[in-house]
């Protein structure tokens, strides 16, 4: 897929002229730099069976996008949130919360702390996300 560059920040986008918050990007390695080596671990995992993405990562986060940008993964003091946008509500017990979106889409957030909290069924959400 042709991806639109700013001009102002270098980050790419999927579509020309894209709003966005015009911050300078960064490696995925800078992002989780100050925080746990278990937080990059973690985010390794989430995208481990996934096919081809871009990770648009800034100081804040990585966020994920195929045709669009289908999660979040940002570290926080005590977790790593993951914002995953799915075209249903799913329950896990990992969800802290949901926020519906437009166009029938909801987004999940989980708090993860562990490797092990990336079971199977949040890598089979990823996938679904980003094919989605």
């Amino acid at each position: 897929m042709k991806r639109w560059i700013c001009p102002q920040c270098d980050r790419e986008f999927s579509r020309a002229r894209q709003s966005h918050v015009c911050v300078p990007g960064c490696t995925v390695d800078e992002t989780f730099a100050p925080y746990p080596p278990v937080y990059r671990e973690i985010y390794d995992r989430l995208i481990a069976r996934l096919g081809p993405i871009h990770e648009d990562a800034v100081r804040v986060g990585v966020f994920l996008k195929s045709e669009r940008k289908f999660a979040e993964i940002r570290p926080k003091a005590r977790s790593l949130s993951l914002e995953l946008v799915l075209t249903r509500r799913v329950e896990h017990p990992l969800i802290a919360r949901t926020l519906p979106m437009p166009g029938g889409r909801t987004v999940h957030f989980f708090k993860l702390t562990s490797v092990t909290d990336v079971d199977e069924q949040i890598v089979e959400w990823m996938a679904e996300a980003c094919d989605g």
